[in-house]
């Protein structure tokens, strides 16, 4: 009976613990909306060269074209003659295979910061296997978030 009882409270350890390491991989999205009046049509994407994330930009303009906005893509001198742009940081981890683990939206009107964004997957995913999802499926909520005023 006491080796019963034993088993059963380590049992009960192991599975909190698994349960622990399952919970690390929580995804923490920070949003700051841009506001309406803002009147935007078109947003520049600034390339980012240092990010290797391949499909992370045909997202981007995915995601901006949802809110029935254009979007372009320029080089950080050409962006000069934009009137809003989107910086952008995207960052992979590997386990297994590279999957997104971190990303930052700044979008800016005539050089003044409009609103942001921030995808974070907590401890790298952790043992979740959400963090293999794909980009779209990781930024699109994000996005959406970013450009919630406008449809």
């Amino acid at each position: 009976m006491k080796n019963h009882k034993v088993r059963l409270a380590v049992r009960a350890w192991v599975l909190a613990v698994i349960t622990g390491l399952l919970a690390t991989g929580c995804t923490d999205v920070q949003v700051h909306p841009v506001d309406r009046d803002q009147s935007l049509s078109t947003i520049c994407i600034v390339v980012n060269p240092a990010v290797e994330v391949s499909d992370f930009v045909d997202v981007l303009r995915a995601g901006i074209a949802r809110h029935n906005l254009a979007s372009q893509v320029v080089s950080q001198e050409a962006s000069k003659i934009c009137q809003a742009t989107l910086t952008y940081t995207a960052l992979r981890s590997w386990d297994m295979s590279p999957y997104l683990s971190y990303a930052e939206l700044h979008l800016w009107r005539d050089g003044k910061p409009i609103g942001d964004a921030t995808y974070h997957l907590r401890g790298k995913g952790g043992l979740s296997l959400e963090k293999w999802e794909g980009t779209s499926t990781k930024m699109n909520p994000v996005i959406d978030s970013l450009l919630s005023q406008y449809h």
